[in-house]
């Protein structure tokens, strides 16, 4: 294994911890000695990296570091470009050009050898039907999941039956075929999934829904047995 990919190896490590973890327990996730794992450190800090803690006490990464690009593996990039190329081909119009834009910024500052590995790349994502709610209402669903807002919506369900409610939503999920957004409905007074191409009619609010996104996401999990990802 190369320096740098033992860095980047211990970086990631370190992010997944919030607490401090023992400089042994480091060593051993890393797959070097503890006297590696110490000289390892002191590089990342001199690159940086504001990593807290001594010695027999433990190591945390504070947040804010930002990984080089060249620091990226084929396999990091691979995934990078897999999962780029599946919104773009999947997700609504706003959201698959901001992907293409993020991979061509990435692939900007990139070496030549890794930026070669990103424009080659193999994977493709195979054709799918087309889903259809439109580009604006998921747009609009996104916005208000991002500022905690409430939704009114007009919903028709499996049935056909139409109902009007009022929603917090928190989290949207793209599956093949449909997308549904997952939330508290007001007038269920609990946890409700609706599919998007369900939704007749949608109207963004100014009120703020009670409770904060991430509490609702986690309450959810629980709820429904969805692992964290």
């Amino acid at each position: 294994m190369s320096r740098s990919q033992r860095l980047l190896d211990l970086i990631q490590v370190l992010r997944r911890h919030r607490r401090p973890v023992a400089g042994a327990a480091l060593a051993d996730e890393v797959g070097v000695s503890l006297r590696t794992l110490y000289r390892d450190i002191e590089t990342l800090k001199a690159q940086g990296a504001h990593v807290d803690g001594e010695a027999g006490v433990g190591y945390v990464l504070r947040p804010g570091f930002m990984l080089p690009p060249l620091m990226f593996s084929e396999e990091e990039i691979e995934a990078l470009v897999l999962g780029s190329r599946w919104v773009s081909e999947r997700a609504d119009q706003p959201l698959g050009t901001a992907a293409r834009n993020a991979l061509a910024k990435i692939g900007a500052v990139l070496p030549d050898d890794l930026r070669d590995s990103l424009d080659a790349s193999s994977l493709l994502i195979g054709p799918g039907e087309s889903i259809a709610a439109g580009d604006t209402e998921l747009a609009s669903i996104r916005d208000a999941i991002r500022a905690e807002r409430k939704l009114q919506i007009a919903y028709a369900d499996g049935k056909g039956s139409p109902s009007r409610r009022t929603i917090w939503p928190f989290a949207l999920a793209f599956f093949d075929r449909v997308r549904v957004v997952a939330a508290w409905c007001e007038l269920r007074d609990g946890y409700r999934h609706f599919r998007t191409d369900r939704i007749t009619a949608l109207k963004s609010t100014a009120k703020r829904y009670p409770r904060r996104r991430a509490a609702l996401l986690k309450e959810w999990r629980a709820l429904e047995g969805v692992p964290e990802q």
